[in-house]
């Protein structure tokens, strides 16, 4: 889901999931923030903090064909409580522990 369409139509998708009582797991924190269940992918914060650095390389005359292809670094799990025990899953204790935020 690397296109902006998910993204932009977090609520509408979160919606559908809780109405159909699907336990969906979404690649962003922000349809987790819409009340979406889980997610687990890259920190879209990071990524853009190092795609600034990626091109002022660039604007200071480094060849872009000579940089190295950037792939994300930090990844973070973000579980709803909330929307967990709506549909009545529960949650162990070690996925918690592993959560780098739970939203309760």
């Amino acid at each position: 889901m690397s296109d902006a369409f998910p993204l932009a139509n977090r609520i509408e998708i979160v919606k559908l999931a809780a109405q159909h009582r699907l336990p969906a797991i979404y690649p962003y924190k922000e349809f987790v923030d819409a009340g979406g269940l889980l997610s687990y992918g890259n920190d879209l914060r990071d990524s853009y903090r190092r795609a600034a650095a990626y091109a002022n390389r660039i604007l200071r005359g480094e060849k872009p064909s000579e940089l190295p292809v950037e792939v994300p670094v930090k990844f973070e799990l973000v579980i709803n409580l909330k929307t967990a025990k709506t549909l009545g899953i529960n949650v162990p204790p070690s996925m918690q522990a592993r959560a780098d935020e739970m939203i309760e």
